[in-house]
């Protein structure tokens, strides 16, 4: 991180570089906090809680709906915000998201059992999911493109990759307090409100990151855009009709990133401990530790696909990471009680090949799109196509674990693989369409055109 002051004073008249990308984070870090939570505690506490059915399966099945529910809000969220974010800036977008975002999560520890009130409860959550979904929606986007159009054109890779970072610590901060409390705690106090302490913490991280977020200006590219008065009339309207082929692509290119992160971080954590009868301290640390693995590795490949190229890293490591999936599942059920086996096959595919593809993402999606509808594109792009990625990956896992039999969960590895098949090939067709190569060209000229603008 030393060297991000080294550019500030290309990118703002005031702040830098670094307080920009280091906003970008701690945001991006925040609100992957409050909406993976919902994740690590679905399969293992609140479909005890909320979802109170005789079967097991059933409950769960339920649970992940409502996460599932999350993911569906997102694009709302994305076009809504992409909107504005095109319209009016992507700072005071990113301030809105966030307060939005951490609002939902602390109400949700909040809310009564099924046993306290019934059916209302179920229904509560499920609004407050909807809420933190839009919320997320509109923020990746934000935070991404604070720190890609603030970059030097040559580093873009890198510095986009550092907002992706967040995702990294919000699921091991998520994970880690989740395991710190379920270790401290009874299991009779944890079910109880352990829990909630998880959620009702958000208040706090929040409070830092508006705090943060509201002491940057806005990127140089956009307020290019609005001096020249470029700004699309509809931006959603503008990028469908201009550049159905790009969505398309992103679209296809996104679907690893979503399946293989949520079989590790949301998946995993419940087959473990229910199937195979790990510890769930011991399940949720591993994730832990591939996260914070992560965060080392992600702007590696992002500077990576500065250096080889952003479609080449991508389209290598999404069939790598899809083929992954195999020994990994293959040693969880072969070493059930080895500690040690455990966390290898959790952190080997998910902390390292999983950034090979989550690196280079925030700059591969950006540069599908020029200033003028970026922020509604690469937000559309990324959030509806993980309703099918993302959203529906656990309900699917758990279906066809359902259908195979617990000791057979190669319908599973195999679903990751088709997902890295699919994404290499989208990649590899952007690599070759011209299009992404041409946006970025325009800006970088952009970008130039910025930087003569800017007082020394």
């Amino acid at each position: 991180m030393a060297g991000l002051g080294q550019d500030a004073g290309k990118g703002s008249q005031r702040g830098g570089l670094g307080r920009v990308v280091s906003a970008a984070l701690i945001g991006a870090t925040i609100e992957w906090y409050d909406f993976f939570l919902y994740g690590v505690v679905a399969g293992i506490v609140l479909n005890k809680l909320y979802f109170p059915v005789s079967d097991p399966l059933v409950s769960t099945l339920l649970a992940y709906a409502t996460f599932a529910v999350g993911f569906v809000a997102r694009p709302l969220g994305g076009v809504v915000f992409g909107h504005f974010g095109d319209k009016v800036g992507r700072k005071s977008m990113l301030v809105i998201t966030l307060m939005l975002m951490g609002v939902a999560t602390f109400l949700i520890g909040l809310v009564p059992t099924y046993a306290q009130i019934g059916v209302a409860a179920p229904i509560l959550l499920l609004f407050l999911r909807v809420i933190q979904g839009i919320g997320l929606g509109g923020e990746w986007g934000g935070a991404v493109l604070m720190a890609f159009e603030y970059a030097p054109p040559e580093k873009r890779g890198l510095y986009a990759s550092i907002p992706q970072i967040g995702l990294a610590l919000g699921l091991c901060l998520a994970s880690g307090v989740v395991a710190t409390l379920s270790y401290t705690l009874t299991d009779e106090q944890f079910l109880s409100w352990g829990w909630r302490l998880a959620f009702l913490l958000s208040v706090i991280l929040v409070a830092v990151g508006a705090y943060i977020r509201l002491n940057v200006m806005e990127t140089p590219e956009f307020a290019k855009v609005k001096e020249q008065n470029r700004e699309a009339a509809i931006p959603f309207v503008s990028m469908i009709k201009s550049y159905p082929k790009n969505v398309l692509a992103g679209m296809g290119a996104r679907m690893i990133d979503g399946v293989f992160f949520n079989i590790f971080a949301v998946f995993s954590i419940g087959y473990l401990t229910q199937t195979l009868k790990v510890p769930r301290t011991e399940a949720l640390l591993g994730v832990c530790a591939a996260a914070l693995v992560m965060c080392a590795t992600i702007p590696f490949f992002g500077a990576l696909s500065d250096r080889m190229g952003r479609t080449r890293v991508y389209a290598w490591g999404s069939v790598i990471t899809g083929l992954s999936a195999f020994p990994a599942f293959w040693i969880f059920l072969a070493y059930p009680g080895n500690t040690s086996a455990i966390y290898m096959a959790i952190i080997l595919p998910f902390g390292i090949l999983y950034a090979s593809v989550y690196g280079p993402e925030a700059a591969l999606f950006s540069e599908l799109f020029p200033a003028h509808v970026r922020y509604t594109g690469i937000s559309f792009v990324y959030q509806f196509s993980g309703i099918f990625a993302s959203g529906l990956t656990p309900i699917i896992a758990t279906a066809l674990i359902q259908y195979s039999g617990a000791d057979k969960p190669w319908l599973i590895c195999g679903y990751c693989t088709l997902a890295g098949l699919i994404s290499a090939a989208s990649a590899i067709w952007i690599g070759h369409a011209g299009q992404r190569e041409e946006l970025a060209e325009a800006s970088r000229v952009g970008h130039a055109a910025v930087e003569r603008t800017q007082p020394a």
